[in-house]
């Protein structure tokens, strides 16, 4: 349930208060952006993964099996690392402001944070007699001619 107006009003007035009196406490109260330390985490998990690449490589090259396989290990665990610290990272406050109001963000198809479909009722039959449904409508339609 969001907070009125009114109430957002007396918690930023709170929080000013607090940040005048002891800054140094309201900033330690306010804590790392999370946003921010799994970025960076998965940044540094992209650039160790390049480095993965180039052992990889280089083993290859030079024919040294123990550095190939040790290059394609550090490429495994630090795209599992960077994956993992990117799914992680909270929505932007923006995104946070739209679901609280209800809104549908506009977010890309292609994106971890995208929408599921919500369950409504379902369309009776089976799987066959829906696809052969489809496939009777395309035909009235002419569509595949």
């Amino acid at each position: 349930m969001p907070l009125s107006d009114h109430e957002q009003r007396l918690l930023e007035q709170m929080e000013q208060a607090l940040l005048a009196e002891d800054p140094k406490f309201a900033t330690a109260m306010r804590g790392a952006d999370l946003r921010r330390r799994y970025r960076r985490r998965a940044v540094l998990a992209g650039l160790v993964f390049v480095v993965g690449v180039v052992m990889l490589m280089t083993g290859a090259v030079t024919a040294v099996i123990a550095l190939g396989v040790a290059g394609f290990v550090v490429m495994l665990g630090s795209a599992f690392y960077a994956v993992t610290s990117w799914r992680r990272v909270p929505p932007t406050d923006g995104a946070a402001a739209t679901a609280a109001t209800g809104e549908v963000p506009d977010i890309s198809p292609g994106s971890p944070r995208r929408q599921r479909r919500p369950k409504g009722p379902r369309t009776s039959g089976s799987f066959m007699e829906r696809m052969e449904q489809r496939w009777r409508n395309r035909r009235e339609r002419g569509y595949g001619q």
